[in-house]
């Protein structure tokens, strides 16, 4: 059974319900429900030894814990004589029993259902007279990993959340990505380590601070365990939202992961692994979400601690903290003398170039500049998330960049790489498939600029498109046709992005024209600045500022001067700008002929209703 349809047949439980709850509440139900019932199947197979053995260790006065770990096979167990087929073999104590089989969890399960707040759910099921008949549909499912793998149950899970979220009108993006944006986030952070994972017994930890049902989590390791099954894997995560917690405690706990890894929580006001450096991280975070909840501790720590804390290099504006996230996962890196990390986050557009020289969001992109930290920013095509369209983009973000990159920056335009999906998911009509995925990742590893080659017939009707890497010939044209070239892949230096924002000032005049000179202070015989006149310029990094004045400025202004004391560094980076394509009009007598071809047709078309 696919995901689809598996999240459908869960999904048909929403009939029981309709009338005694909301469809906003549906969730609330079905997805402690779906938990509940992976847990019931794979503890199955061994339910019979743990019962045994928790009798035996209990006898002999014995703390059973490490026993019935073992005796499951797993790091959670439940010691309850009840599963969900013998639940729904006693109707009319049905409530109690599951009350009694939550309680027969080992602690780290309970959690789970305590984030659900699963006890309210089974009182309100029970008076509403519906808790044996949801309770009987979902013993009915064979949830059982050799039924439902983990991977096809991760994505039950984000199909759920995100048919719940439309319902109840949250953001659905907040809670997970799909999974095509995350395996290649995935690929993009281990191309360049292929030698270093498959050595045997490896091991690397991955961190998520936004963790959601735990995706990116999984798919990277199963990245790992695909291409490397040497490699060993320690997995990390922090989440705010109780739902998808819950799910990655779960989903973690199946794995055989340590679930205290897993920690409940906001990560800007209260970082669940403080002083922990990690391999790799990954995150999707909100985005064009306000901050404002946590501001008065994200502010403290970036005034006491600077540098020393996570948000030393600068502040974002209050309406969005996305980049707070990414500085997070900087003070997350491990040193670079210690084999130094390297991370992928989703942003949307503003972090390239919101904010002028001297703000918080320039400033952050100073330090990543100037430090040397990103290796490549790679497009994607819009339409590809849940709740947006806008255009999004994957940061690489290492302190371990190979000598090849060292001050440089990689562009990728990969927003043309997608196939139409048959069916839209809310805002999500677009995806990639996994041969655009090589092709993004094969530019990245390959570090050279590189162009797309669009063939066309004589009719105008494409028929191929090809990637040109430098050096190597365009294809050969069409008969009768054309090729048009584009850039897909583009390489800067560092300093590139960045500028000196200059103030201009020109003299205040007195009623005769002549310049108003200071009368006293350091300002004393000096002209006094007419703040009307007051004019700013951007000076590339890697141009003398004073050699712009002269050129842009004096032959303008011979009067004008640099107030020096309020110039500032600034970096912004320009996307789209440098991937621009100009595309000449058509020429006129062929726009013409186009008309006259119309117009003809309108005017037969016109007699022939007034025949």
């Amino acid at each position: 059974m696919n995901h689809q349809s598996l999240s459908a047949f869960i999904w048909s439980v929403a009939d029981l319900l309709r009338g005694d709850y909301k469809q906003s509440d549906y969730g609330k139900v079905i997805l402690p429900f779906t938990v509940l019932r992976r847990l019931d199947c794979v503890l199955e197979p061994t339910k019979a030894a743990v019962l045994a053995e928790d009798a035996k260790r209990k006898a002999d006065g014995l703390n059973p814990d490490a026993f019935l770990k073992r005796a499951a096979g797993l790091s959670f167990y439940n010691t309850s004589p009840m599963d969900m087929g013998r639940l729904v073999g006693d109707a009319d104590n049905i409530a109690a029993n599951l009350y009694a089989y939550i309680q027969g969890f080992s602690p780290e399960v309970r959690d789970i259902f305590e984030r659900f707040e699963f006890t309210s759910q089974i009182d309100r099921l029970a008076q509403a007279g519906l808790l044996y008949q949801v309770t009987e549909r979902f013993a009915r499912i064979d949830l059982h990993p050799k039924a439902v793998d983990n991977h096809q149950m991760g994505l039950a899970f984000e199909e759920l959340i995100r048919r719940f979220a439309e319902l109840s009108n949250e953001t659905a993006g907040e809670h997970f990505t799909p999974r095509e944006v995350i395996r290649l986030m995935v690929a993009l952070l281990f191309i360049e380590d292929d030698d270093v994972l498959s050595k045997p017994g490896v091991v690397r930890s991955i961190y998520d601070p936004t963790v959601g049902t735990g995706g990116m989590l999984s798919v990277a390791e199963e990245y790992l365990v695909e291409h490397s099954p040497g490699a060993r894997v320690s997995l990390f995560g922090q989440e705010l939202n109780p739902e998808s917690y819950a799910i990655c405690k779960a989903d973690m706990l199946i794995k055989g992961q340590d679930v205290g890894a897993i920690v409940f929580g906001n990560t800007l006001s209260d970082d669940g692994h403080p002083g922990r450096k990690f391999d790799y991280m990954l995150s999707n975070p909100p985005f064009g979400v306000e901050w404002k909840k946590v501001e008065k501790v994200v502010r403290a720590e970036h005034e006491q601690q600077g540098h020393s804390g996570r948000f030393g290099p600068g502040l974002p504006r209050v309406s969005d903290g996305s980049l707070l996230f990414l500085m997070h996962l900087l003070s997350k890196m491990r040193p670079a003398k210690e084999g130094g990390s390297r991370f992928g986050i989703v942003l949307n557009g503003s972090p390239l170039f919101t904010g002028g020289a001297g703000s918080g969001e320039s400033e952050i992109r100073r330090y990543l500049l100037e430090n040397d930290l990103v290796e490549a920013i790679v497009a994607l095509p819009t339409d590809m998330f849940y709740n947006t369209g806008i255009a999004t983009y994957v940061w690489i973000v290492s302190n371990r960049k190979p000598a090849a990159r060292k001050g440089k920056l990689q562009l990728i335009d990969a927003s043309g790489f997608w196939h139409k999906m048959p069916k839209s998911l809310g805002s999500k009509r677009r995806k990639m498939s996994s041969d655009q995925i090589d092709h993004v990742t094969r530019l990245f590893g390959a570090f050279q600029p590189a162009q797309q080659a669009t063939l066309f017939d004589a009719g105008g009707k494409e028929v191929g498109r090809e990637i040109v890497v430098e050096g190597d010939a365009p294809p050969a044209v069409p008969a009768g046709g054309k090729v048009k070239l584009r850039p897909l892949s583009l390489i800067f230096d560092n300093t590139e992005f960045g500028y000196r924002s200059i103030t201009i000032e020109r003299p205040a005049l007195d009623d005769q024209g002549r310049p108003i000179l200071g009368q006293k202070g350091k300002n004393k015989g000096k002209p006094v600045a007419d703040s009307a006149l007051r004019d700013a310029e951007n000076v590339p990094l890697n141009e003398a500022v004073e050699a712009y004045f002269t050129r842009e400025v004096k032959p303008h202004a011979p009067d004008a001067w640099i107030d020096e004391t309020k110039t500032k560094v600034g970096y912004e980076i320009p996307f789209n700008r440098h991937f621009y394509v100009f595309e000449p009009p058509r020429d006129l007598a062929e726009i013409d002929a186009d008309l006259r071809e119309v117009t003809d047709r309108i005017k037969v078309m016109i007699e022939g209703l007034a025949a």
